[in-house]
């Protein structure tokens, strides 16, 4: 699954920009309608329902929409799933054309972008009307994350950070105690040491966006440090703290505690195969790594390296997109199954998930999935991507910065640097296109 996400995340970088440039943002702009179109009293309403859930996860959102529409037989939903890339090219041409779905899901990154191209509508009376506020959610990042300029363009439906997974046997041919990972950085580098001298390389550093983009991501905020500054006008990645996280990360191949050139998931791979002891991946793993057999893993939160805890994460949330007639009976429709969706979120989260909703967190349900339930334990210091238009292009600088670091090819400093000059010249570029 890291794989096709790896793949989907370069797409949706490189995607936005031309997806929803200028001409569409013309195109989208003489689309809307003020008229209502009304369905026939009595008859069923039928909604279409757009993700991008192709990996393990689509078996369970294809469950969730089975039973949504056996519970509601006046409402059917009509569901498309394509690969991250696919749906971000359709779903503006769908706009345009007046074939929007009534529903889609989209990650926290994608929303700011997509709102200021007009794609997507304001849902505060939505979120109002399903009682929806802040102090409902486990991480005011994820309900802040829905906003755009002050509005509501997102529901959040879950959020999927980044864990630290072990494999019990490696730890124990080591002389460590697999019930016991490491939590501090002290106790990490520890580890590492004792494993290197029975000549395992403990941490497989990925210079690859999955995951280690994620990785230096949270440690740069775990040092105190962030991407951007408060307006995100200026890079900030390139500062002591990044300089700090990024050598961390290359001194773990230069010191022998990881391999040089770790390909594309051969991370994960490696601690599947027993040659690899702690893995820093994202929650999707779970169910991957139970199909393994007679694999022996556990999962803990992401050791504190640095002075504060602060891990990287994102979130599904259901959006609205702009509609050519709107339709009264539809939306209504639209809000009965997201507030559907998001009560039986439980379900959901066994695809790989950690709740949004606190009622959802304290139920004896969600307590009883025991790996997610440690991925939840970050929810108060999970982080996000900044809210604003274009970010995408401007967090593929810090992918360039991390792969030239890791795979040696520039010291970190001098790779953090060019890449937060890019990154500036990005961010500033899309304050004018977008008006941020």
């Amino acid at each position: 699954m890291a794989g096709a996400r790896f793949v989907s995340e370069l797409s949706r970088r490189h995607f936005m920009a031309w997806a929803l440039g200028a001409g569409a943002a013309v195109a989208l702009g003489g689309c809307v309608e003020s008229s209502t179109r009304r369905e026939p009293k009595g008859s069923t309403v039928t909604l279409t329902f757009w993700n991008g859930f192709t990996g393990g996860d689509g078996e369970y959102i294809k469950k969730l929409v089975e039973d949504f529409n056996k519970a509601t037989p006046g409402i059917q939903v009509k569901m498309n799933i394509y690969v991250w890339a696919d749906f971000f090219q359709k779903v503006p041409g769908a706009v345009i054309s007046g074939q929007a779905p009534d529903v889609c899901v989209m990650h926290v990154d994608d929303i700011p972008t997509n709102a200021a191209r007009s794609i997507l509508v304001p849902i505060d009376d939505l979120a109002q009307e399903l009682g929806l506020k802040a102090s409902d959610y486990t991480s005011q990042e994820v309900w802040q994350g829905g906003l755009y300029q002050g509005r509501r363009y997102g529901i959040p439906f879950d959020m999927h950070p980044l864990g630290m997974f072990y494999n019990k046997a490696v730890l124990r041919r080591a002389g460590l105690d697999p019930e016991k990972p490491p939590r501090t950085g002290d106790e990490y580098m520890a580890a590492l040491e004792q494993l290197k001298g029975k000549g395992i390389p403990g941490h497989w550093m990925s210079p690859f966006p999955f995951t280690g983009t994620f990785q230096f991501e949270t440690l740069l905020w775990q040092f105190g440090g962030e991407l951007f500054d408060p307006e995100v006008t200026r890079a900030t990645f390139d500062s002591d703290a990044g300089v700090r996280a990024l050598t961390w990360m290359v001194d773990l191949v230069k010191k022998g505690y990881s391999p040089a050139n770790v390909g594309q998931d051969a991370d994960v791979i490696a601690l599947q195969n027993g040659e690899n002891a702690f893995n820093w991946n994202g929650i999707w793993q779970i169910n991957a790594l139970d199909e393994v057999p007679q694999l022996e893993w556990g999962v803990a939160p992401i050791p504190r390296i640095g002075t504060q805890d602060a891990v990287w994460g994102n979130s599904h949330q259901f959006v609205l997109l702009r509609q050519r007639s709107p339709s009264k009976e539809r939306l209504a429709a639209a809000r009965t199954f997201i507030q559907w969706m998001s009560q039986r979120s439980v379900e959901w989260l066994a695809s790989g998930k950690i709740p949004v909703l606190k009622s959802v967190a304290e139920s004896p349900e969600f307590k009883a999935m025991k790996a997610q339930v440690q991925f939840a334990r970050q929810a108060p210091y999970i982080r996000f991507p900044p809210a604003v238009a274009g970010i995408a292009d401007a967090l593929a600088m810090v992918d360039k910065a991390v792969n030239q670091a890791v795979l040696g090819k520039a010291s970190p400093a001098d790779a953090l640097k060019s890449a937060a000059a890019q990154a500036t010249q990005v961010v500033r570029d899309n304050h004018e296109k977008y008006g941020d």
